[in-house]
């Protein structure tokens, strides 16, 4: 995703050919339009050619609140595209996981993205797509961990639509937001996570992702016939 000089500023996955699953917060203010952002799909290397696709409208999930961001929860949004994204070898939507899939803690997936490769430390050229296995954190031991560290929180931080996943030097980090989690099930891989937020990249916090099965009947609304595993 693009936002004035075209220059990177989120992921995104694709779910049918018209359509992108990214973060909330990703979109900025409700006032930008979606002329503001641009798609580009099929590329391992960040700016490799120029070709992009419009973007036609802007969903962010009702519930997201501007104000509390990220860590508010709801951090899902779908993009709708001008046009369909002529599929290929490189470029097909991925699969959605049913809404009853519970990923054990310890499982192994995986995050990609053009974020930041260390805390303040960019990706450098040729700006090549990472990959990073990450493990499955329970949601109570990931609370416990950020409650741990925000020192003023009495509450929950991390909210029943929230998934976490990394260990020490395996994490997403800025810049990844809004592209996916995708762990292996029934044979095919499906996504289960959209990055949302987390402290630090890699050093001994988890990342923090949207869960995709607490959306599902959101995304239906919207967009026919997602794949699924």
């Amino acid at each position: 995703m693009k936002k004035g000089k075209w220059e990177h500023i989120c992921g995104g996955s694709l779910i049918h050919r018209k359509w992108v699953l990214t973060a909330a917060h990703c979109l900025g203010p409700e006032e930008l339009e979606a002329c503001a952002f641009r798609v580009q799909v099929g590329q391992l290397r960040l700016y490799a050619d120029d070709q992009q696709t419009k973007v036609a409208e802007i969903l962010r999930h009702p519930q997201y609140n501007e104000s509390l961001a990220a860590r508010g929860g709801a951090d899902i949004a779908l993009l709708k595209l001008e046009a369909p994204v002529p599929l290929s070898e490189r470029v097909h939507p991925v699969s959605l996981p049913p809404a009853s899939l519970d990923v054990p803690s310890g499982k192994t997936c995986w995050v990609t993205g053009w974020g930041d490769i260390a805390g303040n430390r960019p990706l450098p050229w040729p700006y090549q797509l990472q990959e990073v296995d990450v493990p499955i954190v329970g949601n109570e031991e990931c609370d416990g961990e950020y409650r741990n560290q925000s020192l003023d929180s009495t509450g929950r931080v991390i909210q029943d639509d929230m998934l976490c996943a990394g260990s020490e030097g395996r994490d997403s980090c800025q810049g990844d937001s809004g592209g996916p989690l995708v762990c292996r099930w029934n044979c095919s891989w499906v996504q289960v996570g959209v990055v949302s937020w987390g402290y630090l990249c890699g050093k001994g916090y988890p990342g923090v992702y949207t869960r995709v099965m607490s959306y599902l009947s959101w995304i239906r609304q919207y967009v026919p016939r997602f794949p699924g595993p």
